[in-house]
């Protein structure tokens, strides 16, 4: 019975000390007589520093393609990508003869390109700066496993030599379509890269344009086209998307598709058709991020504060003062623990194209760091934590849970070897991570919506803040406590 209290107890004790710091009512104020409650308060010091990410897991669909200058760092950040192109089952087309496509005596389509939808609202620079993209073909299927941000397919040798090669210029603002289509509410931002130049296969078979090949190969053989995971090893393993030139723009992309178009035809009327295929979440995404690691380490080693910069560019380490915690008051409960970290201006100001500050952080384990992205992992408010910007901080509210398992990790740790802290330096150590989150929205039957969080991954997108903090400044943690009177 009283175990269980605490719990529902926890969060009016918070709210009545916060109002308050006169802590002698507070038992008699929720409990009745039998169950009083004596309350106690305590401040603790963590520390935090900057520490470089390096790499992080990449296979996202959080997609940014691009490069530019991080006003900073003064240094460039280049964001690339690979992409798989999903086959859905039971995908089938209308009979070879009434294909009205031809091209050397066989069926052909009529065009192939691949189309790079925009997600404006998240892209950075200008929207009429020119950016170049070179796309590759893959000779072979990136597998699925775990990749990090600085996987690079060209350098892997995941290129086919004499596959796809073709380069193409776009802007954000697609000044092939006219002013008054862009304004139209049915619009959408996109470029769009054709691939109409004569394609030759593995075998060396020639076609007019690489989406022939794919038609030509579904009537060869429908087979291959039954699943994504067929498609994929024996006809289209994907592409690679490097910037080839521009710079001053970074664009997020929300979807990317290959079309091909062609027409057939019935005794009644003629059709034109689009075969579509997406790069969605069932099959592989990985995202590649080039930084300039000698101008985040300027920044790692300002001691004045700590930063949080994405994409793949500095985390801040937290070391928790656990054992203060756990020892000070150690025959009472932990009711909560809170941290918050205050936001610092960067001193950094670019008024036409700023840099986002990261609306959402995740507090995880140093030690769980990467297998929690790998893991596909959930925050879930006892090992790890996500807090979004509010009032220029990011407030942890109680993480009593995570101070109580590292004090019970070491402890089991400490009574089978002595030198079990010596071997785990990073025990009470917690890291701070930009991250983005996808999401679901229901309904209810009033029409009344719902969303709710159901994915988190690393930033992939420019996010750069500083925080209070760094070797010199401690970072208060704010302790409750609470014991049943005897």
């Amino acid at each position: 019975m009283k175990l269980r209290l605490f719990t529902a107890i926890a969060v009016t004790a918070m709210a009545m000390i916060s109002c308050s710091e006169d802590t002698d009512t507070i038992g008699s104020s929720i409990t009745n007589n039998t169950d009083k409650l004596d309350f106690s308060t305590g401040v603790y010091k963590a520390t935090s520093r900057s520490i470089i990410a390096d790499s992080v897991y990449s296979k996202t669909f959080d997609c940014y393609f691009g490069k530019v200058k991080d006003p900073e760092t003064n240094s460039y950040v280049k964001n690339e990508f690979m992409a798989q192109f999903n086959m859905l089952e039971g995908f089938n087309m209308p009979d070879k003869t009434t294909i009205l496509g031809q091209s050397d005596g066989d069926v052909a389509v009529d065009s192939c390109q691949i189309w790079l939808v925009f997600n404006r609202k998240q892209c950075y620079g200008d929207s009429l700066t020119p950016l170049k993209i070179k796309i590759q073909e893959l000779a072979k299927p990136v597998e699925d496993g775990s990749y990090y941000s600085n996987f690079n397919p060209a350098v892997e040798g995941y290129i086919r030599n004499g596959g796809v090669q073709k380069s193409s210029t776009f802007t954000l603002a697609n000044l092939h379509c006219s002013d008054s289509l862009r304004k139209t509410s049915t619009y959408t931002d996109f470029a769009s890269i054709p691939l109409n130049d004569p394609y030759t296969d593995k075998d060396g078979n020639v076609y007019n344009n690489y989406g022939t090949y794919i038609m030509r190969q579904y009537y060869k053989n429908p087979e291959n086209f039954k699943n994504a995971y067929t498609f994929i090893h024996t006809l289209a393993p994907g592409f690679n998307f490097a910037v080839a030139d521009g710079l001053g723009v970074m664009a997020k992309i929300s979807e990317i598709d290959l079309l091909m178009y062609y027409r057939y035809a019935t005794e009644d009327s003629t059709y034109s058709r689009t075969i579509t295929l997406s790069s969605t979440p069932e099959v592989l995404q990985t995202a590649r991020v080039e930084n300039d690691k000698a101008a985040l380490n300027r920044l790692i080693n300002d001691n004045s504060c700590t930063y949080l910069k994405s994409p793949a560019g500095i985390f801040t380490e937290v070391t928790l003062p656990v054992d203060d915690i756990s020892q000070a008051h150690a025959n009472d409960s932990l009711l909560s623990v809170s941290i918050s970290f205050q936001r610092l201006n960067s001193g950094v100001q670019n008024s036409e194209f700023p840099i986002s500050t990261p609306t959402n952080i995740l507090m995880v384990q140093k030690d769980s760091l990467h297998s929690f992205f790998e893991n596909k992992t959930m925050y879930d408010y006892k090992t790890s934590f996500m807090a979004e910007l509010t009032t220029n901080a990011y407030t942890f509210s109680n993480i009593g849970n995570l101070i109580t398992l590292m004090a019970q990790q070491k402890a089991e740790g400490m009574k089978k070897d002595a030198n079990w802290e010596a071997k785990h330096p990073d025990w009470n150590k917690v890291v701070l991570v930009p991250v983005a989150t996808t999401s679901k929205t229901s309904y209810d039957s009033y029409g009344y919506s719902t969303s709710t969080i159901t994915g988190i991954h690393n930033q992939m997108g420019l996010s750069s803040t500083k925080l209070v903090g760094g070797p010199n400044t401690p970072i208060e943690v704010k302790v409750i406590y609470a014991q049943f009177k005897h």
